[in-house]
C-alpha cells in the first residue's frame, strides 16, 4: 500500500496536536494519583512525591505550550483579554513553581503594588511567567526576585536571579524567530520563544508586547523582562 506523503505531511500537525491532547488527559490522571498517594504516605517520603509531582507538572506544562504554539501556527488561537491585578498574575506564576522553590530552598521575593493592573490573557501570561520562573529556579543559586511596574505605556514584569546569567547564544538570538534558536544543543530557549510568541500577540494602539533578556539582574545573574501594552 502506497502512502500519499503530501497528505500525511498536512495531517501530521493535527495528529500531533491530538496526541498531545491525549497525553495531557492521561497525565492529569497521573497527577491526581500522585496527590492521593502522597496524602497516604508518611511525612518522611513527602519530598520524593513532591519531586515526582513537579516533574509531571513540568511535562504537562510543556505539552500545554506545544498545543498553544500549534493553535497559533494553525491560526486557531485567540487571546482572551481582560483586566487583572499584576500581583495576582505574579502570585499564580509563583504558585505553579512553589514545589520546586521549596525543594531547592530558593527564596522568591515579590515586588508589586496592589493597585497595578494589566490587560492581558491571564492563563497564558501567568503560564508564560511560570515557564521563565521555572528556568530561573533551575539556574539560580539561592534567590529570585519577581517584580512588576508601569514603564512607558507598558506593564513590565521582571524575573531576576543570582545565577550565572544567560549564555551568549541566547543573548544574541532573536527570541521571536524560531530559526534563530539552537534546537539541537541543550538550553534551546524554547520557553523564551513561547513567551515571546504570547507577548507578541498582545497589542494595544501602536504598541506590541515583547520580551527582553540580559545579565543585568540586581541580584547578579540573569534578568528576564516581559512588556505588555
Amino acid at each position: 500500500m502506497k502512502i500519499d506523503t503530501s497528505k500525511s505531511q498536512t495531517l501530521f500537525p493535527t495528529i500531533l496536536a491530538c496526541t498531545v491532547h491525549d497525553i495531557k488527559n492521561s497525565l492529569g490522571i497521573v497527577l491526581e494519583l500522585i496527590r492521593q498517594l502522597a496524602i497516604k504516605q508518611q511525612a518522611g517520603q513527602s519530598e520524593e512525591f513532591s519531586q515526582l509531582e513537579f516533574e509531571a507538572n513540568r511535562i504537562n506544562h510543556s505539552l500545554m505550550q506545544l498545543l498553544v504554539m500549534y493553535k497559533i501556527d494553525s491560526r486557531k488561537f485567540n487571546l482572551d483579554i481582560d483586566e487583572y491585578p499584576a500581583l495576582e498574575i505574579i502570585n499564580e506564576a509563583r504558585a505553579q513553581q512553589d514545589v520546586l522553590s521549596k525543594l531547592n530552598s530558593v527564596q522568591v521575593r515579590i515586588d508589586c503594588n496592589d493597585d497595578l493592573f494589566c490587560f492581558c490573557d491571564y492563563p497564558n501570561v501567568s503560564n508564560a511567567l511560570g515557564t521563565i520562573l521555572n528556568n530561573a529556579l533551575r539556574y539560580t543559586h539561592s534567590s529570585i526576585s519577581i517584580s512588576a511596574a508601569e514603564e512607558e505605556g507598558y506593564i513590565k514584569f521582571c524575573i531576576e536571579d543570582d545565577g550565572e546569567g544567560y549564555p551568549e547564544h541566547l543573548l544574541a538570538a532573536d527570541l521571536s524567530d524560531a530559526s534563530d534558536l539552537d534546537w539541537v544543543k541543550g538550553n534551546t530557549g524554547l520557553g523564551l520563544y513561547f513567551v515571546a510568541m504570547i507577548a507578541g500577540l498582545h497589542r494595544h494602539d501602536d504598541k506590541t508586547g515583547y520580551v527582553r533578556i540580559d545579565n543585568r539582574s540586581s541580584l547578579g545573574g540573569a534578568r528576564f523582562c516581559l512588556f505588555l501594552p
